[in-house]
């Protein structure tokens, strides 16, 4: 049987780009009957709408500079452009490990499994964020780039039940477990990227002495952080060691949630599993109340994806961001991969930790402070966790 690519010329692909964003339903119908395949695919749109960001990216930070608060810089042109390149290379990694979640997750929620209509979700879930990528030429503009990007997760809900011939009523349920999985992976890509674009300028370097000795020994510094390349050699192998990885059975994540955290009652509680082809994907959920405000807990075994998880935490990777209402912090906790946001305005935030390399343990949700979501995230029994991660 013939399969037809995709038509790629440009203005099929700025229809394709308008009808998603205008009416997408209709499109969607459109897209479900189109014969594809995944090369065509990335060819005839991916590869295409996934370069606006990293791009504009480049060409703001040259012209306009990053900064805010009193503090400006221009970055070095050679690390933006290794950033930009890997960020690049990461968003088309992303599309297709989301497309295998979007698989693998079919199932679960009496859909049908479909490599190339999975595919089919994640590229197109994807045109908002990329197409209002743009405005990265202005970094002010950046937050509206990410609010437009959200558009991205009504795509997916339309998308799921239409492609992957899954139920309506289970199209929201599909949806939250697919973008908490996504979530996750961006975490870890988007420490990867940061790091990997200051580290890009040692690259030379260290693959001489790896050469020479059949080895990497010793520390080098990235923005300021030391780096043990030992610890890198060692995270990259578990790449690879990672893709047979057994997951540990959900309700063994779902006895670690607990019944209250700080005054805030367990209210409702789920598990959710997936795999495909040598990647598999466990995790338990707990939503917590009081007084009107919630936040959620979850634990997750990252599976194959821990290996890029284990990379990104050998790079001690360290980000600082302040807002008019708040602030987002990536760093190390006691050993452990952190990140950590607030904003005082919404009472709301995000606090994950990355325990043995493995696992993810996130609160999320709205709280009276951080400090709430941290007693929630350590309520859960981390060196647990790390005995199940060896």
């Amino acid at each position: 049987m013939t399969v037809i690519e995709p038509r790629t010329s440009s203005s099929d692909l700025v229809g394709r780009v308008k009808r998603l964003l205008l009416s997408p339903s209709a499109e969607w119908e459109r897209i479900d009957a189109e014969p594809a395949t995944v090369k065509g695919l990335y060819v005839g749109y991916v590869c295409i709408l996934a370069a606006i960001p990293p791009i504009a990216g480049l060409i703001g930070g040259q012209v306009f500079g990053i900064g805010g608060f009193g503090f400006h810089m221009k970055p070095p042109l050679v690390s933006s452009i290794v950033g930009a390149v890997v960020a690049y290379g990461l968003s088309l990694l992303s599309v297709f490990l989301v497309a295998l979640i979007i698989d693998a997750l079919a199932p679960s929620f009496d859909g049908q499994k479909d490599r190339v209509q999975a595919f089919k979700v994640a590229a197109y879930s994807y045109t908002a964020a990329w197409v209002f990528g743009i405005l990265g030429i202005i970094p002010a503009l950046g937050i509206i780039a990410a609010l437009a990007s959200l558009y991205g997760f009504y795509l997916l809900y339309l998308g799921l039940p239409k492609l992957m011939k899954a139920p309506q009523e289970k199209a929201l349920g599909y949806t939250a477990v697919t973008i908490l999985c996504a979530i996750v992976l961006s975490i870890v890509i988007g420490v990867i990227t940061g790091a990997v674009a200051g580290a890009a300028m040692f690259g030379a370097g260290m693959a001489g002495h790896a050469a020479n000795t059949g080895t990497m020994s010793g520390t080098m510094e990235v923005n300021g952080a030391k780096v043990d390349l030992g610890k890198l050699e060692a995270a990259a192998a578990k790449v690879n060691a990672r893709k047979d990885l057994p997951p540990v059975p959900a309700d063994t994540l779902k006895s670690l949630l607990p019944g209250s955290v700080a005054g805030f009652e367990r209210t409702s509680v789920e598990t959710h599993s997936a795999g495909a082809e040598g990647m598999a994907m466990v995790g338990a959920t707990g939503d917590y109340t009081k007084d009107g405000a919630a936040f959620r807990l979850a634990v997750t075994d990252l599976g194959p994806a821990a290996g890029m998880a284990a990379m990104a935490s050998a790079f001690n990777a360290q980000t600082s961001e302040e807002t008019a209402s708040g602030y987002k912090k990536t760093g190390k906790v006691d050993g452990r991969l952190t990140t950590e946001e607030w904003d005082r305005d919404s009472k709301s935030g995000t606090y994950n930790v990355l325990v043995g390399d493995r696992f993810s343990v996130e609160a999320n949700g709205a709280a009276d402070n951080i400090d709430v979501l941290k007693q929630a995230v350590a309520s859960v029994d981390l060196g647990r966790l790390e005995g199940l991660a060896r």
